[in-house]
Order: structure tokens, then C-alpha cells, then sequence
């Protein structure tokens, strides 16, 4: 497994991490039996990044983690957790909580439900506007004074709340989506994380499997899947966007390879400061996702699938307008 630097402060990882949200929440029923065989796998083959969120099923995707690390050596893995987000028993939305007081008793509780005494990545999963982020990092910063977190994170920010954030402690890097048609970041987040030494966790590298080569407009979504409300998934846009995808199959055809992998390896390609995160659920989408380590994109590749896919070419945002207008990434 090649290994990268995520950020500046010598935490090293695997160049790909396994994102677990899907196996708990948001993409409709998971085989809680295969989801734990496919972290199984993701550690055998080297992935050693592996992302959860304690709102993630309300504490169930936490819970699956500490099942699935059973008898494996707690070390050897990065625990990266998001907290922030507010849920209600039917697993409505309730808003953000990142008080002090909220994130100490979020990290207990994330703590006793992983089985362990620290998380390695502890992040907001969202900036709260009710919350100056130098409170919110002030009070991560102690609990890594008190051993409990090692590093701290943020997610989906921007570049000035990056730099206030970044002159209370040390961030070692931002979460942000990031893929082919999801480029927002390059304009000012990017370049002010690698001004700081700011690493890069990228998520929705396939877009949340429109870019993965295996959807269709025939696709039946089940009402607890949210992409049956994503715009880039519902009417026109999904034909204007799957129309991007056979652009790049015929590349990715050429090269022997699928479209999964060539749009994780253009994210790969992006820079050693990047590391993507796929969110597989099964193993096989798992193993298609770890041969694009494999997979070399040269300057002409690369120069071609800029050509069928260029900045801004996806019809439709990347969430709703109500979960937009809470991104202070995209302000």
C-alpha cells in the first residue's frame, strides 16, 4: 500500500481511506455482515484511514467500527470522527452543537461506543454559525493536550475560517468533497491548505457513485437514500451528468481500466497532499476501488479527461439548496 503524508505534522496514511457513512445511514439499507467484511478487507489490503461520524446511524456506525476492529491491533489504523451534527430519534436534523461543553460529552460518548482511549482525527463536521471556530478548536486543542484526540481536522470550511482556525492550533487537514465534478475547492481552500501544510481528505471522489461508472436513469432509490433528492440526480441533470460519464468511460476503456478508476486516480493525481477517501460497501466495489493505486494517468490522460470533463461541466449542486446554504465551504 503507498502511503502519503496527510498534512504537515508526520501523520502518515494509507493513500486511500475507506469512508464508512454508507454502511450505517444515507444510502438506503446496508449488510451490516458485508460492511464489516469489507473494513476487513480495506485493513488486509493496507488501507489504514477510516472515517466515521458519531452521527453516522446515531452512534451505529461507531459501534460497526469497534465490531469490525476487534482482535486488530488499534494502532495500526487512523480513526478520523466527525461530531457537530444534531439528530432526532427518527433520524431527522436537528441542526449543529459545537459549544465546548457539546464536544467534550460527544467525544466520551464516541470513546466509550469505538472501544478506544483517543480518537486520531477529531473534526466539526460542520462550521456552526452559533460557535466562533476558535472556541471549537480551542476546545479540541485540550482534549489533545488531554491525550483523548491527536489531530485536529475541520470540514467543508473556508479559507478564511481555515486560517483562524489554523492560528489556534495546528490543523492537519480539511475534509472536503472533491472529485471531478466537484472542483470548488481549487479556488482559494486548496491553495490556502497547502500554504499552511494542511492536508486534504477528499470525499465523494465518485460523486456518490454517479461518477462510478455502474449508475443508470433506470436506478430505483429507496426513500432513506438522500440522492433520490439530489439535484444531480434526479431529471435532466442526471442525463446531462451520466452523459459526462460515457465521456469517460471511453478514456478509462482505452486505458484498461473502469470509470471508478480512472476518476479516483485523477483525484489521486491531484497532488501527494490529497487522500481520498472511497466509500465502498461491499467488497468487490472495494477491491475496483483500490486497483486505481495501480492505474498511471499521464500528462495526455489527464489533459484529455480535463477536455471531456471540464471545471463546471455537472448540471446541478452537489446538495440541495438548504444543506448549500449551511457549506461555508461555498461562500
Amino acid at each position: 500500500m503507498e502511503m502519503r503524508n496527510l498534512g504537515s505534522s508526520g501523520l502518515q496514511v494509507s493513500a486511500l481511506g475507506l469512508g464508512l457513512m454508507g454502511m450505517s445511514d444515507f444510502y438506503g439499507p446496508a449488510d451490516e455482515t458485508e460492511s464489516i467484511a469489507t473494513i476487513h478487507a480495506a485493513l488486509d489490503a493496507g488501507v489504514t484511514l477510516l472515517d466515521t461520524g458519531d452521527f453516522y446511524g446515531m452512534g451505529h456506525n461507531e459501534l460497526l467500527l469497534r465490531e469490525a476492529l476487534r482482535g486488530r491491533q488499534r494502532d495500526h489504523v487512523t480513526i478520523s470522527v466527525k461530531f457537530g451534527n444534531l439528530r432526532d430519534p427518527a433520524g431527522g436534523w436537528n441542526g449543529l452543537d459545537t459549544r465546548p461543553v457539546a464536544i467534550k460529552n460527544a467525544l466520551a460518548y464516541t470513546l466509550r461506543r469505538l472501544g478506544t482511549d483517543h480518537v486520531d482525527i477529531y473534526r466539526p463536521s460542520r462550521l456552526d454559525p452559533k460557535v466562533p471556530i476558535e472556541d471549537t478548536v480551542g476546545t479540541i486543542a485540550e482534549m489533545v493536550q488531554a491525550g483523548y484526540v491527536r489531530y485536529i481536522g475541520l470540514s467543508e470550511v473556508g479559507a478564511d475560517t481555515i486560517r483562524r482556525a489554523h492560528a489556534v492550533h495546528p490543523i492537519n487537514d480539511v475534509q472536503i468533497e472533491y472529485s471531478l465534478i466537484s472542483r470548488g475547492i481549487e479556488e482559494s481552500i486548496l491553495p490556502t491548505c497547502r500554504e499552511l501544510g494542511i492536508g486534504i481528505t477528499a470525499y465523494g471522489v465518485l460523486s456518490r457513485g454517479l461518477l462510478s461508472g455502474h449508475w443508470s436513469k433506470e436506478r430505483a432509490l429507496t426513500p432513506t437514500d438522500f440522492r433520490s433528492h439530489g439535484p444531480r440526480f434526479t431529471g435532466d441533470n442526471l442525463e446531462h451528468n451520466l452523459a459526462l460519464v460515457e465521456t469517460l468511460r471511453s478514456i478509462a476503456e482505452a486505458k484498461g481500466a473502469t470509470v471508478a478508476q480512472v476518476a479516483i486516480a485523477w483525484v489521486l493525481a491531484r497532488g501527494a497532499d490529497i487522500v481520498p477517501l472511497v466509500g465502498a460497501r461491499r467488497r468487490d466495489r472495494l477491491a475496483e476501488s483500490l486497483a486505481a493505486l495501480d492505474l498511471t494517468l499521464t500528462a495526455d490522460d489527464l489533459a484529455q479527461i480535463e477536455t471531456a470533463i471540464p471545471v463546471g461541466a455537472a448540471a446541478g449542486d452537489r446538495y440541495n439548496a438548504q444543506q448549500m446554504a449551511i457549506l461555508d465551504s461555498e461562500r
